[in-house]
């Protein structure tokens, strides 16, 4: 195992911090994986899972059987961490830009693209691997161009910077209260749906650009938009596949869980090769792939007591009770009903609604939004 330490950007004098990141397998392995937990810092059990794979990387390491090179960060946001406001934990937006922690990740496909035709010396070529390999430099040189102007920044590019020439890329989160889930592109589907079957997704959502420049995403959309650009005239494999999984509910960080989604993650590495051995069959999928264009956020008409009529993990048809609520000092009742048919995976661990607030997620079949699709 080797161990590396990557400075952030101090906001004030004081308070340093750091990144850091463990390696596994052999360094010049074919194949690379990252796994990265916790960048919204009050997410917690990925922290315990990527815990539970640092042992379990450093004993197959020592057995020989790792076949990939591995990068793990289990701490991907120690600025988040620190966030606390009188004793509670406030990890998932950024204190001094109200950033989201998992949004507006820098987007350098310009940078990438321009002369990747035209240059003698770095053009692509009818050879794929080629072709991927200078793309994957090119990534590189353009974020270790850019210099970071805030914490918040640093952060996103020593994530980016370990992450971006890796082959298949884990974001481990968690939701609110919620049942084992997960987020994809379609292209990325078949090599992530038998992990979905060892983890046991109840909902896995699809989309190639889900509008928030989040992480997994800015590194797939620039190999979609290299191969819309050039796919026509050159080879040019998907040199990323990335997918966010979300491991339950935020009080969720119990040793059993934990092991059982790591051996999910093992499992998945090895059916894929990754890992030297034989796989477990393959279990079946408890609920279908569906588009991130169909899952609905279901809405508090009004302010007041949420009481909730179901369980994440319940399959709802249209126009059944999902929640309550209830104002009572006017004695007003309003119901919250499921607007389609489908998985309702994630609901509100708050039980005081505002009016407006997102109280439940349903993914469903029909494909109705379009534009931003991911909550704020």
């Amino acid at each position: 195992m080797e161990h590396q330490s990557h400075p952030l950007l101090s906001p004030v004098p004081g308070t340093e911090r750091r990144i850091d990141s463990f390696h596994f397998g052999p360094a010049d392995a074919e194949r690379s994986l990252y796994v990265q937990a916790s960048l919204h810092a009050d997410e917690l059990p990925g922290m315990l899972v990527a815990w539970k794979l640092k042992q379990r990387f450093e004993a197959l390491e020592a057995e020989g059987r790792l076949r990939a090179r591995v990068t793990l960060v289990p701490v991907a946001n120690p600025n988040g961490l620190d966030q606390q406001l009188m004793d509670t934990p406030l990890g998932r937006y950024d204190f001094e830009s109200v950033g989201n922690f998992n949004r507006r990740f820098v987007d350098v496909f310009e940078t990438i693209s321009a002369g990747l035709e035209a240059d003698a010396d770095t053009a692509l070529s009818d050879e794929a691997k080629a072709n991927c390999g200078e793309i994957r430099r090119r990534f590189r040189q353009a974020l270790e161009a850019i210099t970071p102007r805030s914490a918040f920044e640093s952060t996103h590019l020593v994530l980016q910077r370990l992450a971006c020439e890796a082959d298949y890329v884990l974001d481990l989160h968690c939701d609110f209260n919620a049942v084992e889930h997960l987020y994809t592109t379609p292209a990325a589907w078949p090599t992530f749906e038998p992990f979905a079957r060892y983890f046991g997704s109840k909902a896995s959502l699809l989309a190639t650009d889900s509008g928030g420049a989040s992480f997994d995403e800015c590194f797939t959309l620039v190999w979609e938009r290299l191969r819309e650009q050039f796919g026509d005239r050159y080879p040019i494999p998907y040199g990323s596949e990335s997918i966010t999984v979300e491991l339950r509910g935020q009080q969720d960080v119990y040793h059993p869980l934990a092991d059982r989604d790591a051996q999910a993650i093992i499992d998945w590495m090895t059916h894929a090769g990754l890992i030297e051995g034989q796989a477990p069959a393959l279990p079946a999928l408890p609920y279908p792939a569906t588009p991130l264009e169909a899952m609905d956020f279901v809405h508090a008409p009004i302010g007041g007591l949420l009481v909730f009529a179901v369980e994440p993990g319940t399959l709802v048809d249209a126009g059944d009770l999902i929640a309550e609520v209830i104002d009572p000092l006017a004695d007003h009742v309003a119901e919250v009903r499921a607007p389609q048919a489908g998985m309702l995976y994630s609901r509100s661990q708050r039980r005081m609604a505002t009016a407006g607030m997102i109280v439940a997620d349903i993914a469903g079949h029909r494909s109705h939004r379009s534009g931003y699709l991911l909550a704020p």
